[in-house]
């Protein structure tokens, strides 16, 4: 293999849900890319809990609301309004304190017309959510709702709850592997056989999702152990790193911004300093 000053850096990107503009941005950036989507956003059909939320709501018995992600809070709605008219719906959040984690759920509700009271700064992980409450919010008694995004946030609810709140988890999605799980069995053994120089993950699920693959394959020590010797680990942010070092992997890098383009622009700036005495 000629030296990587030499020739285009090899990047694997686990995203799905927008792996063709993932794909695009790495070759834009002269580098070859793999991408092996790694996630399938599964809805909840039969949500006792979503609905509980909204008759929560509706009842006036909930004092905050936070929303996580745009695609769960568009899920959020579509769920309930097989119950309840979306008039509502917004009417009964228009009576809360509404709090939206990041860009994406504050588009979707200046979408809906719904008054946003508080949006957390970036990286937008649950601990600047909670930087909110100890700034501006009092949680003394209040209840607070939270649409949940795949996996429920213990820590972030004991950090609510350590302040005297309750918190009502809203699960609207989970996340399963892919009914085409090659891609990412593949991407395993390319990692194992050092085949890549930069391993990029957007989301912390995706990383379970891929040692779900790894562990079936009996891969798990070896892919972790390849990861770590010969790739640079970049990761989109705060929440995705902390998945990443608890596994094991030691992040290389995150982007300035929180955003695929940066993602890919620094990961693949700085790749070839990084790998450098790398054995």
């Amino acid at each position: 293999m000629p030296p990587i000053s030499d020739r285009p850096l090899r990047v694997c990107s686990f995203e799905s849900r927008r792996a063709a503009e993932m794909k695009s941005l790495i070759e834009r950036s002269s580098a070859i890319a793999t991408i092996a989507p790694s996630m399938r956003e599964i809805s909840l059909d039969e949500n006792p809990d979503a609905f509980a939320f909204a008759d929560e709501l509706l009842a006036g018995k909930v004092d905050v609301m936070i929303f996580m992600t745009g695609v769960g809070a568009t899920a959020l709605l579509e769920t309930i309004e097989t119950r309840h008219s979306r008039t509502e719906f917004f009417a009964a959040l228009e009576r809360t304190l509404v709090i939206v984690r990041g860009p994406k759920p504050f588009a979707v509700l200046r979408g809906w017309g719904i008054r946003i009271d508080h949006r957390a700064p970036e990286p937008n992980t649950w601990r600047e959510v909670l930087g909110i409450f100890d700034e501006l919010v009092p949680l003394a008694d209040r209840r607070v709702a939270v649409q949940e995004y795949g996996q429920p946030s213990v820590e972030f609810y004991q950090a609510i709850e350590s302040k005297g709140a309750t918190v009502l988890p809203v699960p609207v999605y989970r996340w399963a592997l892919p009914l085409d799980i090659e891609p990412v069995r593949t991407a395993v053994q390319q990692t194992i056989s050092g085949e890549f120089d930069i391993l990029m993950f957007t989301s912390a699920q995706q990383l379970h999702n891929v040692l779900q693959v790894a562990e079936q394959e009996g891969l798990r020590d070896k892919w972790l152990q390849a990861a770590n010797r010969l790739c640079v680990i970049a990761s989109i942010g705060p929440t995705a790193t902390e998945t990443l070092t608890s596994a094991g992997l030691r992040v290389d890098l995150e982007p300035i911004h929180p955003t695929m383009g940066s993602l890919v622009k620094e990961s693949i700036a700085r790749a070839a300093v990084l790998l450098t005495g790398r054995v």
